[in-house]
């Protein structure tokens, strides 16, 4: 996965050794200089504590570059809004993480008015936080404020991994009628499936059980302060899902030292690995008990405190995408979203790359990118 995320950009014009040693310096002791994620201009149109929204206006570029391709931008704009809905542990960069390999501008450029929801970066004062608070309080206030200022009522939530889950989970426990589509990638419904994470989940079935039958201890009693998870370990687990191949780009950087281009697209993607943020205590214990233990999502439901998130609630149009070597999420976890939403139009896909590129590796423009843009492009006029 780690191998084929960073090394798709090609190769550009190699210098000689100045050169390999001017780029050597700059990865190790000035890497800003070499960071080329996040250049797509956008306004803050919402702050409140965490949360920010972010609104990106139409390009003013006739073409953009997309990999080694170039596309033409649209003149005509679709009505209903698209709004991002990232992840927590990883950063909001993964969605305009280089300029020619950036899902924000290739929206655009496709006619779609995009919006980003921005998690903010949680720290030990944020520990209570879960799903219930991102799902319940910050996804509606950003989802009002992209109403009133897009002047549409109907939306598309489009999410990748857990950012899919969100946009279910509010869609399931708002009855927001008005959300028109949904998209999610790599997003794990089915918890049991499996892969390694499914596989280590049923080991704990049994002492669990034990636990829950015997004692009067629950996870959710806990403080959760203490269960807060680093962003170091969330950048260290990532990578052991490929440890070889997490290890095989830093030869592939020295291999390539003497290319400026190689080693901006290496250093881009690194900050996205290796500067993961915190997993809030409060998801945590959502997470691993709700979603992980009793893998509630496959059953369609899920407890929020006093609310219940219901599945078969969901009656907009869905759009479910897989990859196709994902360790983290297999594709039955990620088909297991037809089962249990009951919308009428609903399509599953697999598309190329592993659990990071098969959202933003060099074929996710051609696959991901390309099919979701279709699939809305028929249902948001």
């Amino acid at each position: 996965m780690f191998r084929r995320f960073t090394p798709d950009a090609r190769p550009g014009r190699a210098g000689g050794v100045s050169q390999a040693l001017t780029n050597g310096y700059d990865r190790l002791f000035r890497p800003e200089r070499l960071i080329k994620a996040d250049q797509t201009p956008y306004e803050v149109l919402l702050e409140a504590g965490l949360l920010k929204l972010r609104h990106y206006p139409p390009l003013t570029s006739r073409t953009i570059r997309v990999g080694d391709d170039r596309i033409p931008v649209a003149r005509r704009r679709h009505r209903t809004p698209v709004v991002l809905v990232p992840p927590l542990a990883a950063s909001t960069l993964i969605f305009d993480l280089l300029p020619e390999r950036s899902l924000v501008r290739y929206l655009l450029a496709r006619g779609f008015d995009v919006y980003l929801l921005d998690f903010g970066e949680p720290g030990r004062e944020h520990s209570h936080l879960g799903v219930r608070e991102y799902t319940m309080e910050m996804m509606p206030a950003a989802l009002a404020e992209v109403r009133r200022h897009s002047g549409e009522t109907d939306l598309t939530l489009f999410g990748y991994c857990m950012g899919g889950l969100f946009s279910l989970i509010y869609a399931g426990v708002s009855g927001d009628a008005h959300i028109r589509n949904i998209v999610t990638v790599a997003s794990p419904i089915d918890m049991h499936d499996s892969t390694l994470a499914a596989r280590v989940l049923m080991l704990l079935n049994l002492p669990t059980y034990v636990v829950r039958r015997y004692t009067g201890f629950r996870l959710h009693d806990m403080d959760p302060g203490y269960l807060q998870v680093p962003g170091w370990a969330n950048s260290l687990l990532f990578k052991m899902t490929a440890p070889v191949g997490s290890l095989m780009t830093y030869w592939d950087l020295l291999v390539h030292l003497a290319d400026r281009q190689y080693v901006e697209v290496h250093t881009t993607t690194s900050r996205w690995f290796d500067h993961m943020l915190d997993y809030p205590g409060g998801i945590v214990q959502d997470f691993f008990v709700k979603v992980g233990l009793d893998n509630a999502l496959a059953t369609g439901r899920i407890t929020l405190g006093d609310s219940e998130a219901k599945f078969e609630h969901i009656h907009c149009a869905l759009l479910a995408i897989a990859g196709d070597n994902d360790t983290l999420v297999g594709e039955a976890s990620a088909r297991a979203v037809m089962d249990v939403v009951m919308s009428a139009d609903k399509t599953f896909a697999m598309a190329p790359g592993g659990h990071a590129g098969v959202f933003a590796g060099g074929k996710a423009p051609a696959n991901t990118w390309r099919m979701a843009a279709e699939w809305l492009a028929e249902r948001s006029d």
